[in-house]
């Protein structure tokens, strides 16, 4: 009967038959690395290839302390001290990497990272010794291949960018013999003809072609020179001493020189921007100022001394005529009010009541107000309602009023 074994269990068998391997339990393998990735755990995986297979590996963040003194990269030849072993969930063989040395190339990335951190420590990289790139430049220098890819893709992108700025190239090797020093003239001779930026840099190769790129005098022409630097070596993942000791940074040539020279149509296109901008606000500040201007015009207009006379002309009319009709107001109530006096007085004047046979009686100009007061003889003054009568006392007849 044929027996069945589950994935497991083949995987935990060939990882106990590798594993009491005596040979894959101490190896060491040499190879380049590629897929380098770094994890947050602090663990390190990568693959070791060469031209006829490919080997994964990880390395623990615990075995990174000691037995790793370089910053792992693609591209590295390392020989890797380990064992091999299966990762069951996958059944997949893997190197497990306790050290790791560079070999062959890599002394060279040994060097690169000896010599980085010797200039850092000297402070050639410092952020604050970095000089600002100018915006809008007349003449940029370049050292490079007169040859190579890189000085046509630069003038190309000028032109395209902006015609008008002047490139002065300084042909220099940029590897093999006589590279450093080509480098360095080129950076000493741009620098003392006074031009606004300078460009260095060439395409991308592997580590022995870039590295004139590397060397610490170019490091120092750098760090000397009086005008900004952009440094364009190798491609996007290519780390130069150049890049980090340069002004400024760019992944290729051809983006060092977008960096150096700005773009003229979008500059023509933001100064026209700003130029209609200007132009609006200057507008809404005139017509601010024109209707500012306009109420100061009406405010003087009021206040000027001849319409604020007309103003109180019409003021002292308008008192004038609102006094004449109190007046007239009060002249009429008080000859009403007269009127209503005179007819009461009237009704209460003795003249009033001489009417109907009534008289008023004065004797010697004295009012007769009893008959004692008379003798016969005596001339009496009637005044009737319609005149005044003479007359004499004929005779006196006393009347006594009864007492009850």
């Amino acid at each position: 009967m044929v027996k069945n074994y589950t994935v497991g269990q083949v995987n935990g068998y060939i990882k106990n038959l590798i594993g009491s391997d005596y040979l894959l339990s101490d190896i060491y393998v040499k190879g380049e690395v590629s897929n380098c990735k770094y994890h947050s755990s602090g663990h390190i995986y990568f693959t070791l290839k060469d031209e006829t297979g490919a080997m994964a590996a990880v390395m623990f963040k615990s075995n990174t302390y000691t037995g790793l003194p370089f910053r792992m990269e693609n591209g590295q030849l390392v020989t890797a001290h380990g064992s091999v072993n299966v990762y069951e969930r996958d059944g997949r063989y893997q190197l497990y990497v306790q050290d790791i040395r560079l070999s062959g190339t890599g002394n060279l990335y040994e060097e690169y990272e000896r010599l980085k951190q010797k200039l850092y420590e000297q402070g050639l990289f410092e952020f604050e010794m970095k000089k600002p790139i100018p915006k809008f430049p007349k003449r940029v220098g370049i050292v490079t291949s007169e040859t190579g890819a890189a000085i046509e893709d630069i003038k190309n992108i000028a032109k395209r960018r902006n015609p008008y700025v002047q490139l002065i190239l300084y042909p220099a090797k940029v590897q093999g013999d006589g590279a450093v020093r080509d480098i360095v003239n080129g950076i000493r001779t741009l620098d003392e003809m006074g031009v606004d930026t300078i460009i260095i840099g060439r395409g991308g190769g592997s580590i022995e072609e870039l590295w004139a790129f590397n060397e610490e005098a170019v490091a120092w022409a750098i760090y000397h020179a009086k005008t900004p630097i952009i440094s364009g070596t190798g491609h996007e993942i290519d780390n130069t001493i150049a890049d980090y000791a340069a002004d400024l940074r760019a992944p290729t040539p051809s983006a060092a020189c977008e960096l150096a020279i700005p773009d003229i149509m979008s500059v023509i296109e933001k100064l026209r921007e700003t130029d209609a901008r200007m132009k609006r606000l200057m507008y809404m500040k005139i017509a601010g100022y024109y209707d500012r201007l306009e109420q100061a015009e009406k405010y003087l207009r009021k206040m000027h001394p001849k319409q604020r006379l007309k103003q109180q002309q019409i003021y002292l009319d308008e008192l004038q005529d609102r006094i004449v009709r109190n007046m007239r107001i009060n002249y009429d109530a008080n000859v009403h009010r007269l009127e209503l006096l005179t007819a009461r007085l009237h009704g209460l004047s003795p003249s009033a009541r001489l009417v109907n046979g009534f008289g008023y009686i004065e004797s010697q100009g004295q009012p007769v107000r009893s008959v004692f007061q008379l003798h016969v003889g005596d001339p009496l003054q009637l005044t009737i309602h319609d005149g005044t009568v003479g007359a004499i006392v004929c005779e006196r007849e006393e009347r006594h009023e009864t007492k009850g």
